[in-house]
């Protein structure tokens, strides 16, 4: 089986990445990590330079994971980590959540709550610690 991580270069996503690889560890399963764009603006800071994702990578080698990190520009995220969940078969999924204010609720969607609410299996959300966010 497999853990999904939804992955962003940030304390949400890093507290995801941690939570999902100490998971991982103690289900014995592996990792999938999924840092998708919408791509429909020039920066996207949720995207991950190529160089934090190699760092992501030889952290998870470097844990002794079997770790597959994902990288693609699609229509809609939170549909991409549910699609990716059902096609692995994953045992569970990993999202950092974030405080957002009630007009951001109203304004915007939150990927987090999607992913909760159309995940075919558990999903784990996490807040950052304030001490160490890192794998």
């Amino acid at each position: 089986m497999t853990i999904v991580v939804a992955y962003s270069p940030d304390q949400y996503g890093r507290a995801a990445l941690a939570h999902g690889a100490a998971e991982a560890t103690l289900r014995s399963e592996g990792l999938l990590v999924i840092n998708d764009t919408r791509g429909d603006s020039l920066v996207d800071t949720r995207f991950a330079h190529e160089d934090e994702i190699t760092q992501v990578r030889v952290r998870l080698a470097t844990l002794g994971l079997q770790a597959e990190v994902r990288q693609e520009v699609v229509r809609d995220v939170a549909e991409s980590v549910v699609r990716a969940a059902t096609e692995s078969g994953a045992s569970l999924i990993v999202v950092g959540v974030r405080h957002r204010s009630p007009v951001g609720k109203a304004l915007m969607g939150s990927v987090a709550q999607r992913v909760i609410l159309d995940a075919p299996c558990p999903v784990l959300a996490v807040k950052p610690d304030e001490e160490s966010d890192a794998v």
